[in-house]
């Protein structure tokens, strides 16, 4: 199972993160949220991919920043279309596709996307487009009727470990590429618990 630690902000923060090896680290692009990244991404190991998370910002704005920060992944978190997703393929980063649930899904609305993205990922529908620290209802993923990989996200923090762990167990994880953590890591908005981490890491 791969991990992704989102929102990422402060130099230091993210050379720590980096250290403990996660498969991907997320910085987000979104003015209005108390992690917005803005700087220079310090170097780190190719082998950690920079997924740059985005809220209904145009191809330019996205193409710009892939370009700048050498993103490998893009995340869309808000109400980008399937076309939109289409043209962002031809900058050769993957395409990751947002959608939030709380108790029940629609997963009809992820036929248009299967084509143009390369992961879908579930969050918890909340107030903000991510980072809300709840987690949603994981047994409405055993209906899900795609074979695209997909990144768990949503309020996953330590005090999950055996909730996680039933789940990865199950049916309903049969497709989930990787977990995405956040703000239950965080001394906060931005600055990540390097101890907790790890722990959580090694327990993945």
């Amino acid at each position: 199972m791969k991990l992704k630690v989102c929102g990422m902000k402060y130099q230091d923060n993210i050379e720590a993160v980096a250290s403990l090896q996660p498969d991907f680290l997320g910085f987000i692009f979104h003015e209005e949220s108390p992690r917005h990244f803005e700087g220079i991404i310090p170097e780190f190991p190719k082998s950690i991919h920079k997924v740059g998370v985005f809220v209904d910002k145009t191809v330019e704005f996205i193409a710009n920043q892939i370009e700048k920060h050498k993103l490998s992944a893009i995340q869309l978190h808000g109400h980008e279309s399937p076309e939109m997703c289409r043209i962002l393929k031809s900058t050769n980063a993957k395409i990751i596709k947002v959608f939030s649930i709380k108790d029940t899904f629609d997963f009809s609305v992820l036929t248009p996307y299967e084509e143009v993205c390369d992961y879908f990922l579930f969050d918890t529908k909340g107030k903000l487009p991510g980072g809300n620290g709840y987690t949603f209802n994981w047994d409405v993923l055993t209906d899900y009727p795609s074979t695209k990989p997909f990144f768990l996200s949503g309020g996953i923090g330590l005090e999950q470990k055996e909730k996680l762990k039933e789940f990865i167990n199950s049916e309903a994880s049969k497709y989930c590429f990787a977990i995405d953590v956040n703000s239950k890591f965080e001394i906060e908005a931005g600055l990540k618990n390097i101890e907790e981490l790890k722990e959580f890491k090694n327990s993945l």
